[in-house]
């Protein structure tokens, strides 16, 4: 009953192996490089850090969104939110990894031949590429952030080592990662945020990447999910919501030594992180795609769909990939 399928060509759709050839081709036609397409020591990415474009968005960012932080002054507003967000960047560099190795794993089993060998082969480039633009930005951002909580990052070498041996399940986990990441950039860039360049420079470029590697995600859930027992799909619908739960909560949620750097009071850090209402507004959002996904996948039933209420990520399924995410507004 293991949450997988015998990774063969055969058993894949044309349709499926189709997709996979136009995303090789997106890759190798339309690719970015961290020092080529980002002049880091132009003038306009010279990192400021009394920049006050590092000030939270009081209607994307859960903390940004509390009273407490709002009542903060300017000064501290800007620490606040620089910290925040190189720790998120440094997160974000630090998901890509345990994608890599767990995707190499995967693509170890795979036949003579196989168009998912090639296509992963490009993604694991672009992301190595995401790990140096990340890295490079945190080190200019000159904050010594940590990055993942700390029993995230003692379990990130197993966790994608172990998901190449149960691939449907991996790849469920990389959307559960890749998702909030995504959502959040690009509700940042939606909302006209002011954004220190060299910053959003780097979120144009992951933005426009990621969309290749979802798609992938996606269009390899649909081929194998299609493939799966009765019992092996059961595994992943209850496995869908727990994963976007969990990931969620290890990427967006900051790291204790954040409360501490700047005395975050305990209520605050459980309200933003995601006791009150608008936080889980938020939190919800971000998964309108995924719920429509798993729904397509036909993984939602009546036992799968009150998982998804109890974790506080149910909600309107998308009606178009990105579509922005409401609900978060309207309970603010």
């Amino acid at each position: 009953m293991a949450p997988s399928t015998t990774p063969t060509s055969e058993l894949l759709d044309p349709d499926y192996h189709e997709v996979l050839q136009t995303l090789s081709e997106g890759s190798v036609h339309r690719r970015f490089d961290p020092y080529l397409d980002i002049d880091w020591d132009a003038e306009e990415f010279t990192i400021d850090p009394a920049d006050p474009r590092w000030v939270l968005s009081p209607e994307i960012d859960p903390l940004g969104a509390t009273r407490w932080y709002r009542d903060q002054p300017l000064a501290r507003q800007i620490a606040i939110g620089k910290w925040r967000q190189a720790n998120s960047i440094k997160v974000g560099a630090a998901f890509e990894s345990i994608l890599i190795r767990g995707m190499m794993q995967y693509i170890m089993k795979l036949p003579n031949g196989s168009p998912e060998f090639r296509y992963c082969l490009h993604e694991m480039t672009e992301e190595c590429n995401h790990i140096q633009m990340f890295q490079e930005l945190v080190n200019r951002i000159g904050v010594d952030v940590p990055g993942m909580r700390r029993p995230f990052r003692a379990l990130s070498p197993f966790i994608g080592v172990a998901g190449g041996y149960a691939h449907v399940i991996l790849f469920i986990g990389i959307l559960g990662g890749e998702e909030p990441i995504d959502h959040y950039q690009k509700a940042l860039i939606r909302e006209g945020a002011n954004i220190p360049p060299a910053m959003l420079r780097t979120m144009e470029i992951h933005i426009a990447e990621e969309a290749r590697h979802i798609s992938f995600a996606n269009e390899f859930l649909k081929a194998h999910v299609d493939k799966m027992s009765a019992a092996s799909k059961a595994v992943c619908a209850v496995t869908f919501p727990l994963a976007m739960r969990w990931l969620a909560g290890e990427i967006m949620t900051p790291p204790k030594a954040f409360a501490k750097e700047f005395g975050i009071p305990r209520t605050v850090m459980r309200d933003a992180f995601w006791r009150s209402e608008h936080s889980r507004a938020i939190l919800s959002g971000y998964f309108g795609d995924m719920r429509a996904l798993a729904e397509e996948l036909g993984l939602m039933n009546a036992v799968t769909t009150r998982l998804w209420r109890r974790l506080h990520i149910d909600g309107p399924r998308s009606r178009y990939r990105s579509e922005p995410d409401r609900q978060a507004r309207n309970a603010a």
